[in-house]
């Protein structure tokens, strides 16, 4: 079964002072922070403040190509994590129906369905053995700190 989720934000995880994107599953209180690199974290905190690069970053790229070719991001599935990696996959559509999935790091797939507005989905097993139960007060508050 899969649980849509929300992209709380990018933040930076401490003392290792790595960038996470933490999620927030819609409904719930449970996040699931997911380590990225300092260049996804960028995209990713770009596409959810609106903001435009002067030259268009990869996965504006992503997003025109898939406009010019008439593809249709449906959604982003977070699947699995394995050795501390995470897994996703992108879900396509053109005119003729579904397409094959398409394996992506969840930063990538993140980044890509910000900016096509396309709804993220984590494995709900994924979220029970990773996510994080934040009491609704907390919750609340970190979400709102955006």
């Amino acid at each position: 079964m899969l649980v849509q989720v929300e992209v709380v934000g990018v933040r930076i995880e401490m003392p290792s002072n790595q960038p996470i994107v933490l999620l927030r599953e819609i409904g719930g209180t449970r996040f699931l922070p997911i380590w990225v690199g300092a260049v996804e974290a960028t995209s990713i905190a770009f596409a959810q403040q609106g903001l435009e690069a002067q030259r268009p970053l990869t996965h504006d790229l992503i997003r025109d190509l898939f406009d010019r070719v008439d593809i249709t991001l449906t959604s982003v599935h977070i699947t699995d994590i394995r050795d501390g990696v995470f897994f996703a996959e992108l879900l396509l559509r053109n005119s003729e129906g579904a397409l094959e999935p398409l394996s992506a790091r969840p930063s990538d797939a993140i980044a890509v369905a910000l900016r096509t507005k396309s709804n993220i989905m984590v494995n709900s097993e994924l979220l029970d053995e990773v996510g994080i139960d934040i009491p609704e007060q907390v919750a609340n508050d970190v979400s709102a700190a955006g």
